[in-house]
């Protein structure tokens, strides 16, 4: 075994990259939920109604939106841990074989 080191390396991330980080953490991960829900619902009312073309343009918003939500939801993780990071002491493990280097998580 060895050492593991836990520690969060500094993002270099481009200025638009930041921007959009930014203003999809604004935004509660349950609105995205919400919106591909209605994605979905709207999808089958179109398609009971016999619109097939517009019914599946519709359904295939579900699972970008799905995603988006899941980014965001990530970036703020990600958020979470780098303030933890900045604040929170750090602790070496001993493991059988070796050493980890961790953290105290709340």
């Amino acid at each position: 075994m060895g050492t593991y080191d836990t520690t969060v390396q500094n993002k270099d991330e481009g200025r638009i990259t930041t921007q959009v980080e930014e203003r999809t953490s604004q935004l509660p991960s349950i609105a995205y939920l919400a919106l591909s829900v209605g994605a979905m619902a709207a999808s089958a009312g179109l398609m009971l109604a016999g619109k097939k073309q517009v019914a599946n343009f519709i359904g295939q918003w579900a699972p970008s939106l799905l995603v988006i939500g899941l980014y965001n939801k990530v970036v703020k993780l990600e958020r979470e841990l780098l303030t933890q990071n900045q604040t929170t002491p750090r602790t070496t493990y001993a493991t059988q074989g070796g050493s980890f280097t961790g953290q105290h998580f709340r």
